[in-house]
């Protein structure tokens, strides 16, 4: 079974300083049709003004990537780090015990645009963790790239949640095929448009999947999505 979530109807906030669309129920927006899906609990399109960005806040037992579509962030936490993510790199926490981080556009004059996911951990009290790392998905169209994973494999990131994330970029006219390792997922276009099952999906669109074994996902004109496997 496919569910369209529409781009137009997921939730929203204007602070002026950060313009943020909600996929699932956040803060002030309460959706109780939408609380997540899975493991996926949150993913937000956030627009992040120039010399702006989140202080200094605590999360725990939570994993959290952060994928960056245009501009940069920089990130510094407890664990120490303090690194700032581009474009074609993916980043992930994994907040276990807590950790306090702050997230910034480093840029006087580019808006950061990027997408934040938390997913549920399948392990509590870990140890937190902070990781970035740059993978292909621009430089190698029309593929699936994995860039996290239950078990780390294939230079993925290991997750502490019963999920997986993919991601492609397609040229136009391209096509990729993923078969599910549970049957369930979610798909979210960051960029362009694509045709799933006869239907077009835009983007900020979201696709969320049950009971499916496999799902193909072309483009007419070139686009960018991630692709979630969920348990």
């Amino acid at each position: 079974m496919l569910t369209i979530r529409p781009a137009a109807e997921r939730g929203h906030a204007n602070h002026g300083w950060l313009d943020s669309n909600f996929s699932f129920s956040f803060a002030d927006y309460y959706d109780p049709d939408h609380m997540g899906f899975r493991s996926l609990r949150v993913i937000n399109e956030d627009y992040v003004a120039p010399a702006m960005g989140f202080g200094k806040h605590p999360h725990r037992d939570m994993e959290i990537l952060t994928y960056v579509l245009e501009g940069a962030v920089k990130h510094e936490d407890t664990t120490g780090a303090s690194e700032t993510l581009v474009p074609g790199e993916l980043q992930h926490m994994s907040a276990g015990t807590g950790v306090r981080h702050s997230e910034m556009n480093p840029s006087d004059t580019e808006t950061l645009h990027l997408l934040q996911i938390w997913l549920m951990p399948n392990q509590l009290g870990i140890p937190p963790k902070y990781e970035q790392k740059k993978f292909s998905v621009q430089e190698q169209p029309n593929q699936l790239h994995l860039l996290a994973s239950t078990d780390g494999r294939d230079s993925s990131f290991k997750l502490f949640s019963d999920a997986e994330l993919l991601a492609s970029k397609l040229e136009p006219k391209g096509s990729v095929t993923h078969t599910f390792k549970a049957a369930h997922g979610w798909l979210q276009v960051a960029r362009g448009s694509v045709s799933v099952a006869g239907g077009v999906l835009k983007a900020g669109d979201g696709l969320q999947i049950s009971d499916e074994a496999t799902l193909t996902i072309t483009s007419d004109s070139g686009a960018e999505f991630l692709l979630f496997d969920l348990a």
